[in-house]
This record gives C-alpha cells, sequence and structure tokens, in this order.
C-alpha cells in the first residue's frame, strides 16, 4: 500500500462531513478481525460492516474486483459474487492487491470504494439496522454511521451475497491471499 497513511480515513470523514451523514467515531484498542473489534466497540457482530476483496475472472483476458459487504456474522458466498459478474473463476485478491485497491491496510478495509477499479456490491441483509460499524480504515478508530447516509454515500449495488449454509467463524481474515 502506497500514499499517506490515513488518506483513506481523512477522505471518509471529509466526504461525511460534506454529505451531512450522521455518524459518529469510536476510538479502540488496534484490531481488525471482525468479531473482535465489534466486541470492543460494543455491538453484535451482526451490525459490522465486513469488507472483502474478490477477483473475478471474466473470460480468459479481463479480471474485475469487487469489494463485497457483508454483515460480520456471514460468510461471502464467492459463487454468488462470480455469478454476478458472469465470471469464470473467483477468489479473494491478494492481500496487496486488495490493499492498494481498498487503499488501506487489511482489517480496515472501508465499505466504500474510492477507485474505480473496485465494484462496490453490498448484500442487504447488511442494511436491514439503523446503523452500520466499521473499521475508518485505521485499526484503532470506527465508524458508526447510519444505514441510510451509508447507502446514500456509498451507492453500492444491492445484492444477496451471503451464503446461506454457514455463519462466518470466529477469526476468518478480512482479506486473505489469492487461491
Amino acid at each position: 500500500m502506497t500514499g499517506e497513511p490515513h488518506a483513506a480515513y481523512d477522505r471518509l470523514i471529509k466526504e461525511m462531513d460534506a454529505a451531512g451523514a450522521r455518524y459518529r467515531l469510536i476510538d479502540h484498542p488496534p484490531e481488525g478481525r471482525t468479531d473482535e473489534v465489534s466486541a470492543l466497540r460494543g455491538h453484535d457482530a451482526s451490525q459490522a460492516a465486513k469488507c472483502l476483496i474478490v477477483m473475478v475472472k471474466v473470460g480468459k483476458k479481463q479480471t474485475r474486483h469487487v469489494l463485497a459487504v457483508v454483515p460480520g456474522d456471514a460468510r461471502l458466498d464467492l459463487q454468488a459474487v462470480k455469478g454476478l459478474l458472469d465470471g469464470t473463476y473467483v477468489a479473494f485478491a491478494a492481500k496487496d492487491k486488495a490493499e492498494e485497491l481498498a487503499g488501506s491496510e487489511s482489517g480496515t478495509v472501508l465499505p466504500f470504494s474510492f477507485d474505480p477499479r473496485l465494484e462496490l456490491v453490498a448484500d442487504p441483509s447488511l442494511l436491514s439496522r439503523p446503523e452500520l460499524y466499521f473499521n475508518a480504515a485505521r485499526l484503532d478508530r470506527s465508524v458508526a454511521l447510519s444505514t441510510d447516509d451509508y447507502v446514500r454515500l456509498a451507492a453500492p449495488r444491492i445484492e444477496p451475497i451471503v451464503s446461506k449454509e454457514d455463519k462466518a467463524e470466529v477469526g476468518v481474515p478480512i482479506v486473505s491471499k489469492e487461491s
């Protein structure tokens, strides 16, 4: 990852302020695992916006990247993401590529895309709560953001991408290496 250490954080705060978003900041010990940071912030993991960056091959020569946002207690359905893009192959993006596209380190990926190469898709179950929690492109600070303001500002593509079979296991990484 290159650039200023808190560039994504600074951009997020600036954009939320400019749009009059209803949010609050929560400082906590550094933590990037959804289940652990949810406990530090004092809310159920289902209220967390877990952000995963996925690589989808479309045909033999085109690769697209998706920022998939799901509730913190849910497991991402990679095949659903592959189907949305009519892909031929899907995997979690390599850590370095994910951090480049997100503009922040693993464990701090925002549920916003500030890179035109990163398509934002949110599961509708994430939007059933009045407020979303997520790390603010920093391990030591989180945002609690009105869900309505999140949808208005981030403008995600809303599609079912949560696995219907499993709940996420404790300690599932925010971003894993490409297989």
